[in-house]
């Protein structure tokens, strides 16, 4: 059986011990993103988990937004992840919540572990905080501000909190165990002073809480039954539940399990913030992003995304997921439901001589061989056609069957036209083909016995309009572009990601495609109306993806090598 985030997995696996127990009563998760940069498959894969597993179990899930960190964090984000959630299909109904709704009971909380000898405040500078620290095979040193008394902790941690002292010169700690050999339990940073206007608090507060304090603490106060967390995350969970169970309150249960590592691509905030900052693409919605809005602009449907999430399924060890299998399930939804349309990219224009001028035929294209109900559409055919340039060689090899000096092709739709001569300009560039058609071969008709190995498709010269396509590969030449530690990864970026191409011939029909309508053009591939270039004057396609996944064809070639 496929795993997935509705079948049966490690996860469900002890949500359904827990149900059993009478630990829950109830299955209740959140997505907790930071709203310091925009979501990308790696939170969509989470985002599907979550969502998913309340809505296996007829629970509920939170979105949170962790913005404790008020230097990073913008409305911008805020707005684009949820946007981004949306898309995808889920809904949080009316339980959008932030951490900085919780600071005064954040604070309060604090206040109870001082009170239980628990937390201090403590004046070591930053660097000599990490000195005392220790490192993974040597144990830390207390800090001499740790047998602090309970009411000095009070009176400094209140006058932080009232703005009297300078970012860095105390912080809260947890007074946990220095010698413990999880460096996470080595009395942790609770508070920090910050004197930073947050984009929801204002200049309310001048303290902000660490990750690990207020995480916890939030989903205890949310009533969150199961926090649901990438594997960076497991050797903190002894601090979750620490600092839950110190103050006896609401106790979820942490499960940690594989971030989502996809090959050709990054993955880290910090590398993707540099490839937008450097002009490497074209900001955070560059189709070549690994980004949620990147993913959408590109022409994905959320139901690709949902369906690949499901078929990865959740792992409790780091794994690299082939990028093909992402693509994969994009052309198996786009199959299904895209429009067939003829374009043509690499115009080369055909004469059909015994064809009467003046005349047009309008010609019946089916619109989805996949599903009938969308019915038929009509193409119109005249005596001037364009082609695709790669669809004709005038010296061709053994088993080219498309169009050559002398040799027949199918016109989709329409004709057998046979190749009568070639038009050449003064620097001996091909510029166009005049061919004869028999009229006794028309789609459909049964007129004819006559066969041709070959089908290309064409657009009719005078009814064709133009378009601009933009055709988008993957960013990175290589697998692992973040593999090699001694290189910037930034130098496996693939030269080829992107070509543009001008003056490209549409039919008819496709005038009236609107923003983020996705089509398959014929032997080339899915398409999509782009949402940043796309203007009242001019329409622009992406690629979305090619027909087959080419890049495995190349892998095995040099393999091979």
């Amino acid at each position: 059986m496929e795993e997935n985030s509705h079948a049966s997995n490690f996860i469900t696996e002890i949500i359904d011990k827990d149900l059993a127990e009478g630990r829950y009563t109830e299955v209740h998760t959140r997505f907790p993103p930071e709203p310091n940069g925009y979501l990308h498959i790696g939170h969509a894969k989470s985002i599907c988990l979550n969502f998913g597993l309340a809505e296996k179990y007829n629970g509920k899930c939170n979105l949170r937004f962790d913005d404790t960190n008020p230097t990073k964090e913008e409305v911008e984000y805020v707005e684009s992840i949820k946007e981004d959630i949306r898309w995808l299909g889920f809904d949080w109904e009316d339980r959008l919540y932030f951490a900085s709704d919780y600071f005064d009971k954040l604070y309060e909380y604090a206040v109870q572990l001082i009170k239980k000898g628990k937390a201090y405040v403590d004046s070591l500078s930053g660097d000599e905080i990490r000195e005392y620290r220790g490192t993974p095979t040597e144990p830390g040193k207390e800090s001499p501000y740790r047998n602090r008394s309970v009411e000095e902790n009070l009176d400094l941690f209140e006058r932080m909190k009232n703005g009297e002292f300078k970012d860095g010169e105390h912080v809260l700690r947890a007074k946990i165990d220095m010698s413990s050999p999880n460096l996470n339990l080595r009395d942790p940073i609770m508070y920090r002073i910050r004197h930073a206007e947050h984009h929801r608090t204002g200049d309310k507060w001048c303290i902000y809480p660490m990750y690990d304090w207020a995480h916890g603490q939030s989903d205890s106060i949310e009533g969150i039954t199961h926090s649901i967390c990438t594997l960076e995350f497991e050797n903190h969970r002894p601090l979750y539940d620490w600092f839950l169970d110190e103050l006896g309150i609401h106790h979820p249960r942490q499960i940690e399990f594989a971030r989502l590592n996809l090959s050709y691509t990054v993955m880290s905030k910090r590398k993707l913030l540099e490839l937008v900052e450097g002009g490497y693409v074209d900001g955070w919605d560059d189709p070549r992003m690994p980004t949620i809005s990147g993913l959408r602009r590109r022409g994905f449907t959320p139901e690709s995304i949902r369906n690949f999430a499901d078929r990865i399924g959740v792992a409790k060890r780091d794994n690299v997921i082939d990028l093909g299998l992402l693509e994969f399930s994009l052309r198996e939804d786009l199959n299904k439901r895209a429009q067939r349309v003829m374009a043509v990219l690499h115009p080369l224009k055909i004469t059909i001589t015994n064809y009467p001028e003046n005349v047009t035929e309008e010609l019946d294209a089916v619109n989805n061989p996949e599903d009938p109900s969308m019915g038929k559409r009509k193409v119109p055919f005249s005596r001037e056609l364009y082609i695709e340039r790669a669809d004709f060689m005038e010296d061709p090899p053994k088993k080219f069957f498309r169009l050559k000096p002398g040799g027949e092709v199918r016109l989709r739709y329409a004709y057998i036209i046979k190749c009568e001569e070639v038009v050449k300009d003064e620097n001996g560039n091909i510029v166009e083909l005049l061919c004869t058609y028999d009229p006794e071969t028309k789609s459909g008709t049964g007129k004819s016995n006559k066969k041709v190995k070959g089908t290309i498709h064409w657009v009719s010269a005078h009814h064709a309009f133009e378009a601009e396509v933009r055709l988008y590969d993957r960013l990175f030449s290589v697998e692992d572009p973040a593999g090699d530690k001694e290189k910037d990864f930034k130098e496996f970026i693939n030269p080829n990601s992107l070509e543009i191409l001008e003056n490209c011939k549409m039919e008819p029909f496709l005038k009236n495609a609107k923003v983020g309508d996705r089509f398959q053009f014929e032997r080339l591939g899915y398409f999509c109306v782009d949402s940043k270039y796309t203007t009242e004057e001019k329409l622009v396609f992406n690629r979305t993806a090619t027909l087959r996944d080419t890049w495995a064809k190349i892998s095995k070639q040099q393999q091979k090598k």
